[in-house]
C-alpha cells in the first residue's frame, strides 16, 4: 500500500477490524518509510461476471444456470455428479479468467458440448439440439452423422494401430 504521504510502498499492518455490516474491512497501517499512520479500507470485488448472449445483450454469469443445462442433457444417463461439477468448475474458471469480466455464451456452449462429446454421446446431442438450435430433423440428423462418423474413424484408427 502506497503511503499517501512520502509515497513509500512498505507498510505495517497496526490494527484490522471488520464493518458491523460485514462488507468492508478497516486497516490501520504504519509507514515504514516515515513512522505516519494512515487508514486504508477493503471491499469485497461485486462486478459481476458476465456473458454476451447471441442477440448481444449481456448477463450476469450464473453457474446453476449452467448446471441445469447439463442435468437436463445427462437425464437417465449414467453420468456421476461429480462429472458435471468438474464441466461446471471449468465454465467458471473461463468465465472469471477473462481480463474483461465477460465471455461470449458461443464459447461457453462449445466448451460444454466439447466435454460432453467426451463424456456421452447422448448428452452430446441433447445439449446440441438445444444449444444448436437445430430448426428441422435434417440438422440434427447431420450432427448424429458427424458423430457416427467420428467414432468409426476412432474405431478403425485403433484397429489399425
Amino acid at each position: 500500500m502506497k503511503c499517501p504521504f512520502c509515497g513509500h510502498l512498505e507498510d505495517k499492518v497496526v490494527d484490522s477490524r471488520e464493518s458491523r455490516e460485514g462488507d468492508l474491512i478497516r486497516r490501520r497501517r504504519e509507514c515504514l518509510r516515515c513512522e505516519r499512520r494512515f487508514t486504508s479500507y477493503e471491499r469485497i470485488d461485486e462486478i459481476p461476471y458476465m456473458v454476451i448472449k447471441k442477440d448481444g445483450r449481456r448477463e450476469p454469469f450464473d453457474r446453476n444456470k449452467v448446471m441445469a443445462g447439463l442435468l437436463r442433457a445427462c437425464e437417465k444417463r449414467p453420468i456421476p455428479a461429480a462429472k458435471l461439477e468438474a464441466i461446471v468448475n471449468a465454465v467458471e474458471k473461463y468465465v472469471q479468467e477473462s481480463p474483461e469480466r465477460e465471455r461470449p455464451t458461443s464459447k461457453i456452449g462449445e466448451m460444454i458440448m466439447r466435454r460432453l462429446k467426451e463424456l456421452d454421446k447422448v448428452a452430446y446431442v441433447r445439449f446440441a439440439s438445444v444449444y444448436l438450435e437445430f430448426q428441422d430433423v435434417s440438422e440434427f440428423m447431420h450432427e448424429l452423422k458427424n458423430l457416427v462418423r467420428s467414432r468409426n474413424e476412432r474405431a478403425s484408427s485403433r484397429r489399425a494401430s
